[in-house]
């Protein structure tokens, strides 16, 4: 995996005072499972939720239920609104999600590899990443976590930009 980014994300959240929430579906715990390897986490890391069925996505995460009803857990917005809904929920100042279909089979139309990745952060930053991934379902999951922690970083250098 990529503890070079996760140690990055959380070496510019300390350097800046930030922390952190993420929110996960497909990765079921990976992304939190890869900051919480890095040394010293725990002082920008607040924790995460793993809301792997889509009823939780609404209810512990504040997703539109209609978003839901319409378009299924696999989808840009709603990796949007993952985001943003454990940034406020864990009170952090930055939130990360993902969500996506790791196989073996579709889910919710969604072709096997599908993915989206979220950050959502002060001052307005939205940020989605659609992704089209290959490889079985470890490979799917490992890609998502390090597409994610990259996104992060990217937003994270833009804000000290």
């Amino acid at each position: 995996m990529t503890v070079g980014a996760a140690a990055e994300a959380l070496r510019l959240l300390e350097l800046r005072g930030g922390t952190l929430a993420v929110a996960e579906s497909l990765t079921g715990g990976l992304l939190a499972a890869e900051l919480t390897g890095v040394p010293g986490a725990s002082r920008s890391f607040r924790g995460s939720v793993t809301a792997y069925a889509t009823a939780l996505k609404q209810e512990l995460l504040g997703v539109d239920g209609l978003l839901l009803a319409e378009r299924g857990a696999v989808d840009a917005q709603v990796a949007r609104e993952m985001a943003g809904g454990v940034r406020r929920r864990l009170g952090a100042d930055w939130g990360a999600a993902t969500t996506g279909v790791a196989g073996p089979d579709p889910q919710d139309g969604q072709s096997v590899g599908t993915v989206f990745v979220a950050v959502a952060g002060p001052g307005g930053v939205d940020e989605v990443a659609a992704l089209q991934l290959s490889g079985d379902r470890t490979a799917i999951r490992r890609a998502s976590v390090a597409a994610v922690l990259d996104l992060l970083v990217e937003q994270l250098l833009k804000v000290s930009e």
